[in-house]
């Protein structure tokens, strides 16, 4: 008879434990989802330096390179020289090859 009640405390006593090392807040299921959210972040992170390595690399062009800050100058905030004229177009038209090309060379 004593036997048997250990016995059957044992079993409780192990589904107890098996239920939380699979279903607790601890256990299988949560430990899957974290290494899978870590994973997530160790990609997002690697994307992250990679962007982070590029602007570096236009922060030490745009503060050395005098012909990009003039490129980038003239691009992004549309400043011409003297003598041009500068033709914006709706539509997201985009620059032809060679006008790309001739606007280089001055």
């Amino acid at each position: 008879m004593a036997k048997r009640i250990l016995l059957a405390v044992l079993v409780v006593v192990n589904l107890v434990l098996l239920f939380r090392l699979i279903w607790s807040e601890h256990g299988v299921f949560a430990y899957m989802n974290m290494r899978e959210r870590g994973e997530k972040l160790e990609a997002q992170l690697q994307e992250i330096d990679a962007k982070s390595l590029e602007l570096s690399k236009e922060i030490r062009r745009l503060k050395g390179d005098k012909a990009y800050q003039a490129m980038v100058i003239r691009d992004r905030m549309n400043y011409v020289k003297g003598n041009e004229v500068l033709y914006i177009f709706s539509g997201g038209m985009n620059v032809p090859q060679g006008a790309a090309d001739d606007e280089k060379k001055d």
